[in-house]
């Protein structure tokens, strides 16, 4: 960012309203760590979603359904301290708020312990009143809806597109505007036809966020790791604007053949200290040697026999 860090305040939900209201796109990304989220930070996202994701991308588990409060909490501090200005999004983690009372005291626990600025949860009219409550305690909130990864079993296992059939699309409009009148200020919108999911947002006045569900939403958000080229398998939906999976790859080999090769720390990477100080340390100046020893020693034994 250009701007000083005097002069650089955190977004709210009403920055991110007066942006869509404008018709600006809203880029959002997933972020997980402190470095990850300075670099999106200066590069002026405004929205940081801390997803559950990161229990697929970066703890090695093989559903979202595994990922707890503490490792959310855990996750969202740090991207929280690795920026100044992007709206953090908590992603509040299966059965964490299966209650009305469940989902305000994790919500709250995602402001007061990690520092984030909202919380998304899933679903859309089953999740209504959940949203409810949370925004009555001042919490705001980001729904989402289509397909929804912490229902995967009970929607089949397979990961498929939401909203193809003329029931289901009707369910997905009815899902939509069920989280606008809740008081959700967006929603993210989930492997949708993009012929739908352009309808919902133009019946919205809260900002849609795609993922897999085309142009015609009001942003976009993408897993970090598909963008940066990181992961060993990348879905459809997504465009990797790097390959850091190979850059980092081919970065260990060189390094581990340096080293393996002797070239690795060379002079740059090192650190001399000064040759007399060196010989003081170890008892090699005359200072240390005995002038005369007693019982038939020879004169000048180093000390460094005795270290």
């Amino acid at each position: 960012m250009s701007a000083s860090s005097d002069s650089v305040r955190r977004l709210t939900v009403a920055d991110i309203l007066r942006m869509h209201a404008d018709g600006e796109r809203l880029p959002m990304l997933t972020a997980y760590d402190y470095p990850t989220a300075q670099i999106l930070d200066e590069a002026g996202i405004p929205m940081l979603l801390v997803g559950d994701s990161l229990g697929q991308v970066l703890l090695g588990y093989d559903t979202t359904v595994r990922v707890t409060m503490a490792e959310m909490l855990h996750h969202t501090a740090a991207v929280v301290r690795g920026t100044q200005r992007a709206l953090v999004i908590g992603d509040m983690p299966f059965l964490s708020y299966a209650s009305v009372d469940e989902a305000v005291e994790n919500a709250g626990r995602f402001l007061r312990e990690a520092g984030a600025t909202a919380v998304k949860i899933e679903g859309g009219v089953r999740s209504a009143r959940i949203i409810e409550a949370l925004v009555r305690a001042g919490i705001p909130v980001m729904g989402h809806i289509g397909w929804t990864p912490q229902s995967q079993l009970g929607m089949g296992g397979k990961v498929r597109v939401q909203g193809k059939s003329r029931d289901a699309a009707r369910g997905l409009l009815a899902d939509a505007i069920a989280v606008q009148d809740a008081g959700a200020f967006g929603v993210v919108v989930e492997l949708v036809p993009e012929q739908l999911a352009a309808i919902i947002t133009s019946r919205l006045r809260i900002p849609t966020i795609g993922i897999g569900a085309g142009a015609g939403c009001s942003g976009q958000v993408q897993v970090i790791t598909d963008l940066l080229g990181l992961g060993d398998f990348r879905p459809k939906h997504a465009r990797a604007y790097a390959d850091l999976r190979g850059t980092i790859h081919s970065a260990v080999e060189t390094w581990a053949a340096d080293v393996v090769a002797g070239t690795f720390p060379a002079a740059a990477e090192s650190v001399r200290m000064d040759e007399a100080t060196l010989e003081e340390a170890l008892g090699r100046t005359a200072d240390d040697r005995a002038p005369t020893m007693a019982d038939g020693l020879p004169n000048g034994i180093p000390l460094d026999r005795d270290l």
